[in-house]
């Protein structure tokens, strides 16, 4: 069984609720605001990130006997998130870390309510890191044709958007450091 830990920025995304309801948890930024100081600098990352519906744990145990390594797993109900999601949600994983050698794979069940799991938008690539400036470029440059489902902007997390490219490809974009 993989070992739970605390959330970091970078497991935000994989939140994946309304952000006005996350943003109500006080709780919740104090943490995020800690972990990021304890991170300190990051470069930009790109990682895969998989969307589950209800299988992400053993997915994601599959996934670690295929490449070994050290998996980090949070279920809804050990996360700051856990008042804010229904109760049929708390036993979710809201995110999965996979990292072995150069590989890295990120994962979460499907938590968005008010929006679909069709095939398509089950796997996206995950932009983290960088500036804010450095991160609108990319987006900017991705958003021409494409589908802005959540659009670039500073949180109180840091910044996050998200959007269906020209070819169907979903992306994530997170930053923790201020434009």
């Amino acid at each position: 069984m993989p070992k739970s830990t605390g959330l970091s920025r970078h497991q935000f995304v994989a939140l994946a609720v309304p952000t006005t309801i996350i943003a109500t948890s006080p709780t919740f930024s104090r943490a995020c605001a800690a972990i990021a100081a304890a991170e300190g600098e990051r470069t930009m990352t790109l990682t895969p990130y998989l969307l589950f519906d209800g299988t992400c744990h053993d997915a994601m145990e599959f996934y670690k006997s295929v490449f070994g390594g050290e998996l980090t797993s949070t279920k809804v109900k050990d996360s700051p998130a856990k008042e804010h999601m229904p109760a049929f949600q708390q036993e979710k994983t809201i995110n999965a870390r996979l990292r072995s050698g150069t590989i890295e794979i990120s994962a979460s069940d499907w938590l968005m309510l008010n929006r679909p799991r069709v095939p398509g938008n089950t796997v996206c690539l995950y932009l983290s890191g960088g500036t804010f400036d450095e991160l609108k470029t990319l987006f900017e440059k991705l958003s021409q044709g494409a589908n802005v489902t959540d659009p670039l902007k500073e949180m109180f997390f840091g910044a996050y958007g998200a959007l269906n490219d020209r070819f169907g490809v979903r992306w994530m974009f997170q930053s923790n450091k201020p434009a």
